[in-house]
């Protein structure tokens, strides 16, 4: 088909079967593109549930393999590709580059970054704007801005920053979640 475009997809949200096949068939569907391949930014029902849609597509899936042993241990269905640290995935003429930097939301959270673009996906680990700390049950609240500064300082451009839930904002997403969790 001429014209498809594609693009890859960093998930956290609440995520079912059925979102899921919402999702893949309004990409495929309303914005002729193709899904190059699906990234859970940790291993919560929110990022891995509807990872078998994805799967039944066809569609490859990344996840650090920490990512991986936790859905496993966790009788979830787990990304098919692992990688230690980072992942950098093309996209058409263009690329992302999936990143770990540390604990915080969990022990396996990461980020995706369009360097094209300068746009972040922080998924769980960056809150929107006047969020509360949210579930805390798998963090590590002490790491959690550490981790966070350690993205800002690596990606200084970045322009529009995307939480895994709540509002789009910027840079000021990531200083909102370092002085929330911040410890004094």
């Amino acid at each position: 088909m001429t014209g498809v475009q594609t693009c890859a997809l960093p998930i956290c949200f609440p995520v079912t079967i059925n979102c899921a096949e919402e999702l893949i068939k309004f990409i495929k569907q309303k914005l002729h593109s193709k899904i190059n391949a699906v990234i859970p930014t940790h291993f919560h029902e929110d990022c891995l549930g509807g990872l078998a849609s994805f799967h039944q597509y066809k569609i490859p899936s990344f996840g650090n393999f920490c990512t991986i042993e936790f859905a496993k241990v966790n009788n979830v269905v787990a990304p098919q590709n692992g990688f230690n640290d980072s992942i950098r995935l093309n996209i058409g003429n263009t690329y992302a580059i999936v990143k770990y930097f540390g604990q915080g939301h969990t022990m396996d959270n990461v980020v995706g970054y369009f360097p094209n673009d300068n746009i972040l996906f922080g998924g769980c680990l960056i809150k929107e704007l006047d969020a509360t700390k949210g579930y805390l049950g798998d963090a590590n609240v002490g790491e959690w801005s550490n981790t966070v500064e350690k993205i800002k300082h690596q990606y200084p451009n970045v322009k529009k920053v995307i939480p895994g839930h709540g509002e789009i904002g910027g840079k000021d997403l990531l200083d909102y979640t370092i002085k929330l969790f911040k410890t004094n």
